[in-house]
């Protein structure tokens, strides 16, 4: 049986297969502290320590991804895979028995830094698994880390009904511990990419590439600084604008992340048959269409039904961005330019929640915050857009 077992790991799909579960895994880790603030209040915690819980993971995973793009330089992506696996274990399991809330951020942070080690060893590994298939499968695995996104709450709340919190990292550290091994022996048994091998001049391949960089953190990273405002403060502004009572609120911001599930696909689908930036251009678009609509409409329907359809275009965005960078960046340059990328970008969306409240408080009120947000948008599509029409961005596949 053992030996009819192990040819289903063999070959790249068995490693690709396995990615796309630590892919969940990771972003699972990352998710699940946020619904605990509220819990970590209950328990007497002030709100400012809860919420620095919520941020340390974050922070983590932002700061560990440029490190990794140089570490990257020495050390081969599955080998670098194995050490954040085991490393994602051994935090987690950490977290799960942390005394005070003290060593509950540090774990946090240190889950963080397994996190973003994986996203820049992962992604490019994963876009030379399949490169004639970069954005189906660039898709497929994020498709895997939404899953998480709409799934964790839902076990951080029954893990609580059955006693304790604790029980989510608990089976995060056995679960990244499983999915290593499988990584490798999936690894053993496949014929692996050596397409990052001369990817050995960190500085020099940010350098070469800052011009496609630089589109990236601009597509991306200010568009995600838009969209964590408006998914932060999604709840909080239908209760203030459009008299939706908190639960249904919750509610429609399930459907929305719920939503965004197959976007991965269906986007990785479009980008492999289109060029890149057509479909980029196409999805912020739609995402500023249905921003604005969303200011403007009334009623639990309308509302529900603008949300699916901005749910189903923002999540395009990011599949479509990974295999944009990922199959335009040369293989010398291609780990160490995307950890350049994804670092910057991270940071950059960040603040975007922070700001949504900074500029209600000051008496915009969330409707013209969101509005100015579409506008901001816009401004960035047609300021890229008037680039792309001159030839003065990198084109990306031209399918």
């Amino acid at each position: 049986m053992i030996r009819e077992r192990v040819p289903a790991l063999s070959g790249r799909l068995g490693v690709f297969l396995s990615i796309c579960l630590l892919s969940f895994l990771v972003n699972g880790v990352r998710i699940a502290f946020a619904p605990l603030v509220d819990v970590f209040i209950q328990m007497g915690i002030n709100p400012a320590t809860a919420g620095l819980a919520a941020t340390a993971v974050w922070v983590g995973s932002a700061l560990s991804r440029l490190p990794t793009g140089y570490l990257l330089t020495y050390v081969s992506r599955q080998r670098t895979i194995l050490a954040m696996g085991l490393f994602l274990s051994i935090t987690s399991a950490f977290t799960a028995i942390s005394p005070d809330i003290r060593y509950t951020i540090v774990g946090a942070f240190l889950v963080g830094l397994a996190t973003g080690v994986f996203y820049i060893a992962a992604n490019p590994l994963v876009s030379e698994l399949y490169p004639e298939r970069v954005g189906l499968a660039v898709g497929i695995r994020g498709m895997f880390s939404q899953l998480a996104a709409v799934s964790v709450p839902f076990l951080v709340s029954l893990a609580i009904i059955l006693g304790t919190w604790r029980l989510v990292f608990g089976a995060i550290a056995v679960g990244a511990f499983v999915v290593t091994i499988v990584f490798r022996v999936a690894v053993t048994n496949a014929d692996m990419p050596t397409a990052g091998a001369d990817d050995r001049d960190f500085l020099g391949a940010i350098r070469r590439q800052w011009r496609l960089i630089a589109v990236g953190i601009i597509f991306v990273g200010f568009a995600g600084f838009v969209w964590q405002g408006v998914f932060n403060f999604y709840v909080t502004y239908l209760g203030a604008a459009k008299d939706i009572p908190p639960g249904q609120a919750t509610t429609l911001l399930t459907v929305m992340f719920a939503a965004g599930v197959p976007s991965f696909v269906i986007a990785g689908r479009l980008a492999d048959r289109f060029s890149y930036l057509p479909v980029l251009f196409a999805t912020l678009v739609g995402f500023v269409a249905t921003l604005l609509a969303l200011t403007m409409v009334e009623g639990f329907i309308a509302i529900a039904l603008v949300s699916v359809a901005m749910g189903l275009i923002v999540h395009c965005l990011f599949p479509v961005a990974d295999a944009y960078l990922l199959d335009t960046l040369p293989d010398e340059n291609r780990a160490s330019a995307y950890s350049g990328f994804s670092a910057t970008m991270m940071l950059m969306q960040a603040p975007g929640s922070v700001a949504v409240g900074l500029l209600a408080q000051a008496g915009l009120g969330y409707t013209r915050v969101f509005q100015g947000y579409a506008i901001f948008v816009a401004l960035i599509v047609l300021v890229m857009g008037v680039l792309a029409s001159a030839d003065r961005l990198p084109q990306g596949n031209t399918a």
